[in-house]
């Protein structure tokens, strides 16, 4: 019988101290805070879904983004290429694409 009565005091005090938090935490409406809560709590969810959603966007936006660029830069370096080439047949090589004699090497004679 002692047994009883101390794990049933044991678990009033523990019912007890719960409600005190739960008093201290929520106050005297605990069910309509807790349904605030969970509004508030779907409300943040939703904000941060939201949030996530537009960085993907963006993201997405930002890489189209620099492939056309990319593809841009692609295109006018072939145009200049194909310019140039034009212009080689045209004109013939200009003289600086000319392959050059290579100079005579000179000998440094201190490492003899």
């Amino acid at each position: 019988m002692a047994r009883d009565y101390d794990s049933q005091l044991l678990e009033s005090v523990a019912v007890r101290r719960r409600r005190m938090r739960d008093a201290l935490l929520f106050g005297a409406q605990r069910a309509r805070r807790s349904t605030d809560e969970r509004l508030g709590k779907m409300f943040a969810g939703v904000a941060i879904a939201a949030v996530l959603c537009a960085g993907c966007v963006g993201w997405s936006f930002l890489q189209a983004t620099l492939a056309q660029q990319k593809q841009k830069q692609k295109q006018k370096q072939k145009q200049k290429q194909k310019q140039k080439q034009q212009q080689q047949q045209q004109y013939g090589t200009p003289p600086h694409s000319r392959p050059r004699h290579p100079r005579p090497q000179l000998r440094d004679h201190r490492f003899r």
